[in-house]
């Protein structure tokens, strides 16, 4: 079928293309200083030359075949590329040799809007199916209830001497202390490993270790996730793991503290650019890993503990010294059948909505990777503040925080309005886990209608938890007794007026 020449485009592809060459149609002709009286009769013929030959070789290179989606975005990419390059080519030749009177300058400002427009809107689609597409699970064995199966011993002086000797070379004596105060290092049933090889993790006896101490940071290994979960496999219940990493913020303090100012920032936003944007990009991640064989990845605390959590630990303890980030793991049940993750700019999130049918609730990202599975631990570090959020989230990175400043982050709601799941004004999409912090009665009251992207916390602003509970229930009760449609219209001329004139937030 792939080696057809003759095949039955896909209409919906073709019409994409014909709404992305008349928008470029409108912007050249509007802004281009064009001195013809009537700009559109003259260039018509070049252009409709032009889009023939983006569609002829639109079908030449089977850009029309299947579904957008099922192609890929690289692909799609160069497809737009090729098509808008080829069809300039050729424009090109019959500007210079047969029409006559054509602004060369013209056709190649239109062909660069026209493929600008093209790649904008395949970003665009696919920033927004990475958010829709189901995860690809690996699956992982499931154990019962294991204990470990060696008799431990202590060991001689000689082999502790041994281990300690290691541990101050590779880590210092403040780690060695740090260890001590959690883990007995003189038992045989302690593991201390060196290494970024998951092959070293893989020759591990299971359940013969209740302690895997590895002293290699986690910034020089690549498939942090399968390293997690080969550890969680070999460790019997509630055993410990002990590992290490070096925190963005300290690389981040160093570039600022050894260049002048002024000249540091611009190393940063170089070395951010380079070393926590492209690696986190669909388009760019894989290359960047196959260059550099992950290592010297940048990470955060967040998406390290997020991790652990999610491949089936739980963080009892943790300690900065010097350069690194150590902390004190607990395997806590079996990792969940392993999925690859994905991280575009759109993220997808279970919110309870009408009926409680769980939804995808759409926002900009603006966590660190792996945030939502840390969401117990920084309920349970971290107090809530006004307005019901977290206190110092270290979940929301530095864009992020400039987002949800400006509201920028809440754009995408917009599908959610479209599709149905929420109305313009309504109490506020929850997880199940803020969700279950909500008294009965008023979780009966939540389900009986569609959550908004406006809700009644802006027109009250409650300052609380148990006030945005009142605030919800006051709202619901009103919506009750005179019905949604007045209701919602009363409550947004109190919403606009506190977000407008008293610069109302939710944080």
């Amino acid at each position: 079928m792939k080696n057809k020449i003759f095949y039955f485009p896909n209409y919906k592809l073709i019409l994409l293309d014909v709404v992305g060459l008349l928008l470029s149609y409108v912007i050249v002709i509007g802004i281009a200083p064009i001195h013809a009286e009537n700009p559109w009769a003259k260039y018509l013929p070049i252009l409709c030359t032009y889009t023939f030959l983006w569609f002829f070789f639109g079908y030449i290179f089977r850009r029309y075949v299947g579904r957008l989606r099922t192609r890929g975005y690289l692909k799609t990419a160069f497809n737009s590329l090729y098509c808008a390059f080829t069809a300039y080519l050729i424009d090109l030749l019959l500007c210079l040799y047969v029409f006559s009177g054509y602004s060369i300058h013209l056709l190649s400002v239109f062909t660069i809007i026209a493929f600008g427009i093209s790649f904008i809107g395949n970003t665009i689609y696919f920033a927004y199916m990475y958010a829709l597409d189901p995860e690809e699970i690996q699956p992982v064995s499931i154990r019962e209830h294991k204990s470990v199966i060696s008799e431990p011993f202590t060991l001689d002086e000689e082999a502790y001497r041994n281990r300690e000797h290691a541990i101050l070379n590779l880590t210092g004596k403040k780690s060695l202390e740090y260890f001590n105060e959690f883990v007995d290092l003189r038992s045989s049933n302690t593991n201390v490993l060196s290494t970024t090889q998951l092959f070293n993790v893989e020759q591990i006896r299971p359940y013969n270790f209740d302690v895997i101490v590895n002293l290699r940071s986690l910034n020089n290994i690549r498939g942090i996730n399968k390293m997690f979960c080969l550890i969680n496999e070999k460790l019997p219940d509630n055993g410990i793991y002990i590992g290490c990493f070096k925190d963005r913020s300290v690389k981040k303090k160093q570039i600022l503290d050894k260049y002048p100012k002024g000249i540091n920032w611009v190393v940063y936003t170089m070395y951010y650019i380079l070393k926590r944007l492209i690696p986190k990009l669909f388009i760019t991640r894989h290359l960047y890993y196959d260059i550099t064989q992950g290592k010297k990845r940048v990470l955060s605390k967040t998406e390290v503990f997020g991790r652990l959590y999610y491949c089936g630990f739980e963080v009892l303890d943790e300690k900065k010294i010097e350069y690194y980030t150590y902390f004190i793991a607990r395997r806590k049940q079996s990792p969940p059948a392993r999925k690859k993750r994905k991280y575009g700019p759109i993220i997808a999130l279970n919110r309870v909505g009408k009926n409680g049918k769980v939804f995808k609730f759409y926002k900009m990202r603006t966590m660190y990777p792996y945030s939502e599975f840390l969401q117990d631990y920084i309920y349970k570090k971290c107090n809530l503040q006004e307005g019901g959020k977290f206190n110092h989230d270290i979940r929301v990175n530095t864009i992020g925080r400039i987002m949800r400043k400006f509201w920028i982050d809440e754009l995408p709601m917009i599908i959610n309005l479209i599709k149905g799941d929420m109305k313009l004004v309504g109490v506020r999409p929850l997880s199940n886990q803020y969700f279950n912090l909500y008294y009965d009665e008023l979780q009966k009251m939540r389900i009986k209608v569609k959550p908004g992207l406006l809700p009644p916390f802006y027109a009250d602003m409650p300052k609380t938890l148990d006030e945005i509970q009142a605030s919800e229930m006051k709202y619901l009760k009103l919506c009750e007794k005179h019905g949604s449609f007045v209701t919602d219209i009363q409550y947004l001329w109190k919403i606009f007026a506190n977000i407008v004139f008293k610069h109302a937030r939710s944080h």
